[in-house]
């Protein structure tokens, strides 16, 4: 039985650390994503590390991008910023691509 449980413990190990890096690459990538955004809108330095957090905090609402791009689709219009659902999701694939490199070379 030991090493059932030896197994089940390490692939609950491995399950919880892979949570955690998806976790903070997707956060990375939101970060990306609001920097992108606020220099579409013309924001400050400021006001852009503001509107990154802001963009972090979408993420929290509901599970998936939906909420991200809900609220980059909306402040990018109301910037009068021509973009449409699918240019931002393009972005988002760019950036999470970008975040994943980030993430691994901090690693080492």
């Amino acid at each position: 039985m030991t090493d059932f449980d030896d197994r089940k413990n390490a692939f609950e190990t491995k399950f919880a650390r892979d949570e955690e890096m998806q976790f903070k690459v997707t956060a990375r990538r939101n970060k990306l994503l609001g920097l992108w955004a606020a220099e579409k809108m013309g924001l400050t330095e400021v006001e852009a590390d503001a509107y990154a957090k802001e963009v972090i905090r979408a993420d929290f609402e509901e599970a998936g991008d939906e909420d991200v791009i809900r609220k980059l689709l909306g402040d990018l219009t109301a910037a009068g910023v021509e973009i449409d659902d699918a240019a931002i999701r393009q972005q988002i694939e760019h950036k999470d691509v970008e975040a994943r490199r980030h993430f691994i070379e901090s690693m080492g």
